[in-house]
């Protein structure tokens, strides 16, 4: 449901016999995103951006943890992130979400602060889609208004 993913793939699934534990390794292909005057450098001037995401749901604990990183530009750029889905502790029909992330970029001298502001940029805003989609998925299936 997010628009700048374009296709994804799951590339590795498997359940770990003793814990039940689900683990999935997922590669998306997204648009590039980068404004255009920052891919006059070759380097950033690709069609596509490949993140890839791991993911680790736990039935008996409620809990179901993401881990994501960006594999386009990896010799250059670090960007990860990680969040955990949980049951509440106020209320076992809620679910706390809680996500961090981290962005470094190297070799681009003084852009690399311009890119890294970017990147900050970009994903705040996508934490924002993320909850909006949710919270969308959640509406159509019981029905539950959220304010």
């Amino acid at each position: 449901m997010e628009k700048h993913v374009l296709a994804i793939k799951t590339v590795e699934e498997k359940t770990d016999p003793s814990t039940g534990v689900v683990y999935r390794r997922r590669v998306a292909t997204c648009n590039n995103v980068i404004p255009s005057f920052l891919q006059k450098w070759s380097i950033l001037k690709v069609s596509n951006v490949y993140l890839e995401e791991e993911s680790w749901l736990d039935m008996k604990t409620r809990v179901m943890t993401l881990k994501s990183r960006c594999l386009t530009w990896a010799e250059y750029a670090s960007m990860k992130e990680e969040s955990v889905y949980k049951e509440s502790t106020e209320n076992s029909n809620w679910t706390e979400f809680a996500q961090k992330g981290t962005v470094t970029i190297t070799g681009a001298g003084f852009f690399n602060r311009v890119l890294e502001t970017f990147a900050q940029t970009f994903l705040n805003h996508g934490v924002k889609r993320s909850i909006l989609i949710m919270e969308n998925i959640l509406r159509e299936r019981c029905g539950c208004p959220f304010s």
